[in-house]
């Protein structure tokens, strides 16, 4: 019974490799008839009519086989896409645009990787390892082993390294807060659509252990949403909810009126009432009104070093100048000593 079952298996090979090289082998044997004709007739001295058309038939089934291989399909990857997109802050090595062109690099629809070759994996992020914070919004990691500068998509944080603007208010408390951050665990970077922009960093919203850090800052109202450039713009429903509810708590940079602006942050100005001016002796009624000071509306400190330099300290909530960044401990009382 089992030599019976090694002739089958042994016929079912032999069956699949004629199947399988069926035209190779007639070739080969239309060949082998060609060669064996030839000498034939050439011992005889007879015509080669037959050995050449053998021949040929031998050629047309070699040309068949070498058809029926399979051949491997080229890649097919979209055109590259440009899209325009306005950035903030750049090194000082680099040139500052109002505008910046984003490259929108097209993922292989089988593959779903990359084209340049930077792999992600089945969350669509790619794991990596802090080197540097640059600012509240900036980062510079490893990735693959390779170093990058990373862009947070859809948030703005006031500047602290802008080569042509000065450390804006709470622009410190963000990059301390992504430094805090970034210290707690795994780095994931999440990238949308249009994955670079001209500067060649990589745009990305950054995870770390499954909490976004771009949510995180607009949240604590250490950024607004800005840069809403598509095709970028997964998340920028969620991001606009989440600062709307930052911006009713008047929190971070919502606590100084008019601060956020839609072109980026303005500090306030001090804006000093001028003295009234009378021309006659004013009557007892009037005279606390005649040597009023003049008045300081629309008052910011930076820090609480400003707030004892302008001799305010302590100061209470309710007075000009006060925000909860100067009172840490949230008592109504700032700059205690």
């Amino acid at each position: 019974m089992g030599r019976i079952v090694l002739y089958v298996i042994v016929a079912a090979l032999i069956i699949a490799l004629i199947v399988k090289f069926f035209y190779l082998l007639v070739a080969g044997a239309l060949g082998y008839w060609a060669y064996k004709q030839f000498k034939k007739n050439q011992a005889k001295g007879s015509k080669q009519t037959l050995t050449y058309i053998l021949g040929a038939f031998a050629g047309l089934f070699l040309i068949f086989f070498l058809g029926s291989l399979p051949s491997e399909p080229a890649n097919q990857t979209e055109p590259i896409a440009v899209v325009d997109m306005q950035e903030d802050s750049v090194s000082k090595s680099e040139t500052i645009s109002e505008t910046t062109d984003v490259i929108a690099t097209s993922k292989n629809s089988d593959s779903k990787e990359i084209q340049t070759q930077e792999p992600q994996n089945k969350n669509n992020r790619l794991s990596a390892t802090l080197i540097e914070v640059t600012d509240g919004d900036t980062l510079k990691v490893k990735v693959e082993g390779k170093e990058e500068k990373v862009r947070l998509l859809l948030v703005d944080t006031p500047e602290t390294v802008h080569p042509e603007k000065e450390e804006q208010p709470f622009g410190k408390d963000a990059s301390n807060f992504v430094k805090k951050q970034v210290a707690k665990g795994n780095m994931e970077l999440e990238l949308d659509v249009s994955e670079r922009d001209k500067y060649g960093r990589l745009l990305a919203y950054v995870w770390i252990d499954n909490k976004m850090l771009n949510e995180q800052l607009l949240e604590y109202g250490l950024a607004r949403v800005a840069y809403i450039y598509p095709p970028n713009t997964k998340y920028v429903d969620q991001f606009e909810e989440i600062q709307k509810q930052a911006r009713a708590q008047a929190k971070g940079i919502w606590s100084i009126e008019n601060y956020v602006q839609d072109n980026g942050f303005v500090e306030p100005k001090l804006e000093v009432k001028e003295p009234v001016v009378v021309t006659q002796a004013p009557s007892v009624e009037e005279h606390a009104e005649v040597k009023e000071e003049p008045v300081v509306t629309n008052v910011y400190y930076k820090n609480c070093d400003a707030v004892r330099a302008a001799g305010a300290d302590p100061i209470y909530a309710g007075e000009p100048g006060y925000s909860r960044k100067l009172d840490r401990d949230g008592d109504g009382i700032g700059c205690e000593r």
